[in-house]
């Protein structure tokens, strides 16, 4: 659970920020959305390969 201690002085929206961005890191309801529909093995193979080559395309050859 979080807890976000608000500061003196400080307005509830910088307060609110502070706890989004934290709920943010802990990818949580990224986990959630990822949960509710059935993913087969095979197709998010496919991607993660996709995800793979592009990265290789983009990051990987660097001639100087």
């Amino acid at each position: 659970m979080l807890h976000i201690q608000i500061k003196d002085n400080e307005s509830i929206d910088k307060a609110l920020k502070r706890f989004k961005k934290k709920f943010e890191k802990t990818k949580v309801l990224k986990e959630l959305r990822r949960r509710q529909a059935f993913e087969k093995t095979s197709v998010s193979r496919r991607f993660e390969v996709i995800r793979a080559s592009y990265k290789q395309k983009t990051y990987g050859h660097i001639d100087d």
